[in-house]
């Protein structure tokens, strides 16, 4: 059908303001929005499922804006579709604290679903989204009783089809068959430096098609409303196949001088532009921020449409509770992203024997025992599950169509499956974990800050945490890992040292429903503590606790994991030198830090001075606990390979080291 004059107003009631609010705060990307705006209207106006009035509707399509520097566009129709984004917040763009970042942030503004703008990451969650969608269809839908039915569009752009993590998560997608999502790329064929065949020439369908991709094309995005409707009509009806629609559009739409050029990229028009733009487009230049009635009113029908599709679905959700009460409050409580009420840990959590234990070994059977109390565990490993110690024993591995399965076969794609975890946790319903050796965590650190800047609860667990790894050599050691992860806000690290504090560290980590945690484990075997000897495990809650005491202490043995060990026995040897000391276990820096400082200082007391810290790692960041006069015992270097008692033995972490050093300070 040919476009109506009331789509062509309402698209350029978007393109007009987002131009005009990027040239108010002299910063911005107008760009991807008078170019994207008709893909974005289409399937906003015709296709998407969402109520303005009610963003967190667990049933509803899921739109991500992977192309984060074009916020504009998705501001705009948040505010014109009904969102609790007033004129004020969309003209407060890029000011500090509103609603409207420079680019989407999770938790800012009601309907952003995800923060976006490091290209490729949204792309990337949009694929965890549909994971989490199939796999609540599974857990909940009955027959007669379609609880969870949703499709997520993605909107992507040459920038995010670079970008690797990119072509790691699509192969995935294709291999898992998620038919219900899909992406609109915007090919615009240009990036912020010039034309994108300066450096990019591939078929980008041939490679989505080779993934297992439905491709589709559109070969006018610009104003061929009715191509761009059939294209995502077609992406729906193929849910054997994850969809790709490529559209061809114009950089700057619009701009009689900066149409399909860079220079609309991520600047503002300029005021002479943005009137010649206008006019272009058949507006008046003299009004800004202007939306018409006529596109106002049309845009808000999605309050209506949106209400009455959650009213339908909430009769269905009625009925499904009658029949299926228990499962009704489970779907409740997940919503809420809350344990079981009177969840009984001391019950659940398992106990272990005073007997040496790999940690990544006490922490995998910690993670089976709370999965099989709480279905909503789901995860996976980059094809480490037999060494991470992560696969939930019966539980299956994920498949893309049924959505049965908690074991996911994420495959050697550590960035993409951080990232896909974060989209679970996104999508709401799950509480996601993945698994990797800890030196691979660099592989995942743009997805695990972005989990930390979005307060996402994404469990990360990393073994093979040292040099303790042994013959596989320093490649593979983790050596600055620790001090790197512990200065990213909002991250726990947690560094257990026996099954004990494993057992605990989980429990820290899923109380923590407001951000991601690490768990950093062993490979190698270490003593399990006697905790009738030693004190509870249960103060890993705080961040770091006396472990064992002395009377009359001169000195304090600071250490987590692997190494608390060599504090306890250098203890023991200075007991017997006449030196008594105190050993503190600090697991969690960050938990450790946020205590009040009279806990701190209890566990500290600022006028013992004589500090020696003992960590299989850098020894950056240990001044804060040890004091300029104290000592820090660790790996400012890299690792070896050879057995793991070698390394330690000829790098110095030894309980003899520890000794020599408590008594040079305390004379």
């Amino acid at each position: 059908m040919p476009n109506s004059d009331l789509d062509l107003l309402s698209i350029n009631t978007l393109r007009t303001l987002a131009i005009d609010v990027v040239q108010k705060a002299d910063s911005g990307h107008p760009g991807l929005p008078l170019g994207a705006a008709p893909m974005a209207y289409v399937l906003w106006q015709r296709h998407l499922k969402h109520n303005p009035q009610d963003p967190q509707w667990p049933d509803r399509d899921r739109f991500v804006l992977s192309a984060g520097h074009g916020s504009m566009l998705l501001y705009g129709l948040l505010h014109l579709t009904g969102y609790d984004i007033t004129m004020n917040d969309v003209l407060a763009f890029r000011q500090y604290e509103s609603k409207t970042p420079g680019h989407p942030e999770f938790g800012y503004a009601p309907g952003v679903e995800a923060t976006t703008g490091p290209l490729g990451q949204g792309h990337v969650n949009a694929v965890g989204m549909a994971i989490a969608e199939r796999a609540l269809a599974h857990r909940f839908n009955k027959p007669g009783h379609d609880l969870v039915d949703h499709f997520t569009y993605a909107l992507i752009s040459d920038g995010d089809v670079m970008e690797g993590v990119t072509a790691e998560a699509a192969s995935l997608a294709g291999h898992l068959k998620l038919g219900k999502l899909i992406c609109l790329y915007d090919a615009n064929d240009v990036t912020l430096d010039g034309p994108a065949n300066l450096c990019f020439s591939e078929d980008v369908g041939k490679r989505y098609e080779s993934y297992g991709w439905q491709v589709l094309h559109v070969k006018d995005g610009n104003t061929d409303l009715d191509a761009i409707d059939r294209a995502i009509a077609a992406a729906k009806a193929d849910t054997a196949r994850p969809s790709i629609i490529i559209i061809k559009t114009t950089i700057g739409y619009g701009s009689p001088n900066k149409a399909g050029k860079s220079s609309s990229h991520g600047s503002p028009l300029g005021d002479a532009e943005i009137a010649a733009t206008k006019k272009q487009l058949g507006w008046d230049p003299e009004k800004k921020f202007f939306v018409p009635d006529e596109a106002g009113k049309n845009l808000r029908q999605a309050v209506e449409k949106g209400q009455a599709a959650q009213a339908e679905w909430q009769k269905r959700f009625d009925a499904y509770a009658k029949e299926f009460p228990d499962l009704a409050d489970e779907w409740r409580r997940r919503q809420k992203n809350e344990l079981p009420r009177g969840f009984d840990w001391d019950a659940v959590l398992p106990t272990f024997k005073a007997e040496p234990a790999e940690t990544r070994t006490t922490a995998g059977k910690v993670l089976g025992a709370l999965a099989a109390k709480l279905p909503e565990l789901i995860g996976g490993d980059a094809d480490l599950g037999g060494s991470t110690k992560t696969q939930l024993k019966d539980a299956g591995f994920f498949e893309g169509q049924k959505g049965s399965g908690r074991n996911i076969a994420f495959g050697i794609r550590e960035h993409a499956m951080a990232s896909i975890c974060n989209g679970i946790a996104y999508h709401g319903g799950l509480r996601a974990f993945d698994a990797t050796f800890f030196c691979f965590s660099d592989y995942m650190r743009p997805a695990v800050r972005l989990a930390a800047l979005s307060h996402l609860p994404v469990v990360h667990v990393w073994t093979h945490d040292s040099v303790g790894l042994g013959e596989d050599g320093p490649t593979h050691q983790a050596v600055e890992h620790l001090a790197s992860l512990r200065a990213m806000p909002g991250l726990y690290t947690i560094r257990p040292c026996d099954g004990a504090e494993s057992a605990e560290a989980w429990r820290m980590a899923l109380e923590r429903n407001h951000a991601p945690t690490g768990l950093v484990l062993s490979r190698q075997k270490v003593p399990g503590l006697d905790r009738t000897k030693y004190a509870a495990a249960k103060g890993l809650h705080q961040g770091g606790y006396v472990l064992s005491d002395a009377a009359g202490f001169k000195a304090i043995i600071l250490s987590s994991g692997s190494e608390v060990q060599f504090a306890l026995a250098a203890q023991d040897a200075l007991a017997k030198q006449g030196v008594p000391t105190r050993v503190v276990s600090l697991p969690c820096w960050e938990a450790f830090r946020e205590q009040p400082q009279a806990y701190r200082d209890q566990v500290l007391p600022p006028n013992v001075t004589a500090r020696v810290s003992i960590e299989a790692g850098t020894t950056f960041g240990w001044r804060e606990w040890v004091g300029d006069r104290g000592v820090a015992i660790g790996v400012d270097r890299y690792g070896a390979s050879a057995p793991w008692e070698v390394i330690y033995q000829k790098l110095g972490l030894t309980p003899e080291a520890v000794v020599a050093a408590v008594k040079k300070l305390v004379g």
